[in-house]
């Protein structure tokens, strides 16, 4: 099975020697997007609502690129620093995707890169 590097402007570049999406077979890897704006390099830091909604545009840019979009999204797994955000990152899931919701972990660590609050990672199903 050949692999396919998914790579995008509208999506923050690598901050480490990873690849933003790994297209194998029928599925696409996401790798962990956290709240960086790709117009210009900033890092977010506003509310948690806030954040999450820049990490799913940067998801979405990346399936965008691969031909798809969220609703091909098959499981996530959110990292967060407090999961005190919980609720917060529920609103913004509701407004950001639909029903059926991809399968999904969330997972409370404490830090990640950047001092963000959110990282969300993606398995998304290319074969619709």
């Amino acid at each position: 099975m050949a692999k396919k590097i998914i790579y995008t402007e509208n999506a923050p570049k690598a901050i480490g020697p990873y690849s933003q999406g790994v297209l194998a077979g029928d599925f696409l890897y996401i790798s962990g997007q956290v709240p960086i704006n790709p117009s210009n390099g900033d890092v977010l830091k506003d509310s948690i609502g806030m954040q999450t909604n820049q990490v799913i545009s940067n998801i979405e840019s990346i399936c965008l690129e691969a031909g798809c979009g969220l609703s091909d999204i098959v499981k996530i797994t959110i990292y967060l620093t407090d999961l005190g955000d919980f609720a917060e990152v529920n609103k913004v899931m509701v407004e950001r995707f639909s029903e059926p919701y991809p399968a999904r972990a969330t997972i409370e660590i404490s830090a990640l890169p950047l001092g963000v609050n959110v990282e969300i990672d993606a398995v998304v199903y290319t074969n619709d």
